[in-house]
Order: C-alpha cells, then structure tokens, then sequence
C-alpha cells in the first residue's frame, strides 16, 4: 500500500499512509488536509509526508507556510506527531491529554482537540466524541474511541477506529458497508447503560450526518456513498450490534 492523495473536493483532501505492525502488516492510516474559509490548511491527524504525496502537500500550502494547525483526533494516534511538528513548526498541534503525555517534544496548544472552543474555532467542520465508551481507555489495547469529524462542503467523514469499512471490498452491486472496531464492546464504560448511550450515540449520528458521502477510515480504504447509503450502513451495523453491546 502506497501513499495516495485523494482530492474529495469543495477543500478537502484524504491522504492514505502506511503503518506496519510489528514493522511486517501494513494496516495502513491516514490524515486529511482541509483548506478553511479564509483559504489557510488545517490538518486531521497527524502523518510522516513523503515523496509525491508531500510535495503535492506543499504545492497546495505555499510550501507548508499556510497550515495553521493539526487536530489530533484519535489519542492513541501518536507515531508520526513528532515529525509533523518538524515538518509545520508554525502550526498549532492540538491533541488529547494522551498526546501531551505520550509525545512531550511537541509543544501541544492548551486547549485540548475536544475541547468546545477547537470546535467553535473551526466552524467549517462538525465534530462528534463518541459516547459511552472510552476516549481514552485504561486499557492500552483498547483503541474504540474518539473524536470523529465531519466536513459538510465535501460530505466527507474522517474517523480512526471507531467505525471501519470491512478489509476486503465488495462487490460493486453491493451496498457498501461499515462495521463498528472490534473493540468495541471492551471499550464500554463501567456504567449504567454504556452501550445504549453508544448505540443511541451511532444511531443520531447516522442520522444527523446522512449526507456523508467519502467515508475517510483510517486502518481500512476510502469508501464513497451514494446518496442515503451511510445512514443505512451505519444503521444496520448498529443494528447488529446493539443487543451485545445493551447486554454487556
């Protein structure tokens, strides 16, 4: 799996890496370049930028000098911060506590990528926590959980984790589908109802992001909707699940 920019329109690019496990499977990951309003870049996630793909980046933001920031999304997504930092140093970086924690070297913005005042601070993007289960989990292994961001201009979704598009693409008949991270369940808080707020969390979102049409998922593919196809993909993974996940 090579590095590819894919240009989603309306600003909005996804970029697909690469991340090997144990340095052998390539599970693969991503970030995505986003072009404001007042025409500066921002960044979901962070990525090592390489060959044509870096120098396309650059082309774009006169030569990195127009990218404001990096959102940090997923707090267990940390490998390649330190040479995002290296590669933009006039960026603000925005993370998760776990990223301050986790990579020390970057000098990280106060306000945490969560946080109510990134989100009115980029009013072009809408931004989801999932709920009932962990954003950051105790368990290390545990990677279910965290801050989805949707861009209405382009209709695209970019999330880590949280929901993913099955590993073998199907056929084109085929409604394309989504599955939920299969840590899922081990994700849930140790609450009343943790898996009823989850699914009831899903469900709106499905619903409230309907128009979603490039599903940008970072350990699988770029997946395209058509119109409706999301709420009803996501639905029904929801669907499926919901009875383990109420039970737990």
């Amino acid at each position: 799996m090579s590095d590819k920019i894919h240009d989603l329109g309306n600003g909005f690019w996804n970029i697909r890496g690469s991340f090997r496990l144990g340095g052998v499977l390539n599970i693969g990951t991503q970030c995505s370049l986003i072009k404001l309003d007042s025409g500066r870049f921002i960044f979901l996630d962070s990525y090592a930028l390489t060959d044509e793909v870096r120098d396309e980046v650059m082309a774009l933001t006169n030569n990195g000098q127009e990218v404001e920031a990096v959102l940090n999304v997923h707090p267990f997504h940390t490998v390649h911060c330190a040479q995002m930092a290296e590669d933009f140093p006039q960026a603000i970086f925005y993370g998760s506590s776990r990223h301050h924690q986790q990579v020390p070297e970057v000098n990280w913005a106060e306000d945490l990528v969560e946080s109510e005042a990134v989100a009115k601070r980029y009013s072009e993007l809408q931004f989801s926590m999932s709920q009932g289960i962990y954003y950051i989990s105790p368990n290390e292994m545990i990677h279910a959980g965290s801050l989805l961001v949707y861009h209405p201009a382009s209709k695209s979704l970019h999330v880590d984790d949280t929901f993913m598009s099955p590993p073998m693409k199907l056929l084109e008949a085929v409604l394309p589908e989504l599955i939920l991270h299969p840590t899922t369940k081990k994700a849930l808080k140790n609450e009343p109802n943790a898996g009823k707020q989850y699914c009831d969390w899903a469900s709106n979102l499905a619903h409230e992001w309907r128009e979603v049409r490039n599903f940008c998922a970072a350990h699988s593919y770029l997946v395209t909707f058509n119109e409706g196809e999301f709420e009803k993909a996501l639905l029904k993974a929801i669907d499926k699940a919901r009875p383990k996940l109420e039970n737990a």
